[in-house]
């Protein structure tokens, strides 16, 4: 159990740094489309469906040439993880920002928020009876299903970012 649990740390230790590596190569390649925007939005039921149409609205509006099944996911990851900062930090954070990169053949997008808690729910598998957090295992599930990775960080202000990075199909 150990060694799978080991092997599945390091193989996302190794997509994360790939992650890494590819953004940073092709940066000096930055096409029109590619760039990163963040939005930020009070911690309200309300502003899950702004924030999922705001990043909709912007990739369309990049004229980013992503699929739809990849933008799909995304927009489900981002409404996943916006709901769940709504539902478990507003108490601490007011306020949620929200990222959003396309750059190296990757889409990112990232949520942000001031409560100090980190989700088990990423490092759980899928099989584990969990009474709450399949949001984030359905995260954990579409990420994985489109070949990209996610994780959770710790800011710098004590708070968090839930992030999901997905492949892009070379063109």
């Amino acid at each position: 159990m150990r060694r799978m649990e080991s092997r599945g740390v390091q193989e996302r230790a190794e997509r994360t740094e790939a992650v890494g590596r590819s953004v940073r190569a092709e940066r000096a390649e930055r096409r029109a489309y590619e760039g990163a925007w963040r939005f930020t939005a009070p911690a309200l039921d309300a502003s899950v469906p702004q924030l999922r149409h705001a990043v909709r609205d912007l990739l369309r509006r990049q004229s980013t040439p992503v699929p739809d099944d990849v933008e799909q996911g995304l927009l489900l990851i981002l409404s996943e993880l916006v709901t769940n900062s709504v539902r478990h930090a507003a108490l601490l954070s007011p306020e949620i920002g929200v990222e959003v990169s396309l750059g190296g053949g990757w889409l990112r997008v990232a949520v942000e928020d001031d409560h100090p808690y980190r989700p088990k729910a990423l490092a759980a598998a899928p099989d584990e009876e969990l009474t709450s957090g399949r949001g984030l295992l359905l995260v954990k599930a579409v990420t994985a299903e489109a070949g990209g990775v996610c994780d959770v960080e710790q800011t710098g202000a004590g708070g968090k970012v839930i992030w999901a990075a997905l492949p892009l199909p070379e063109a």
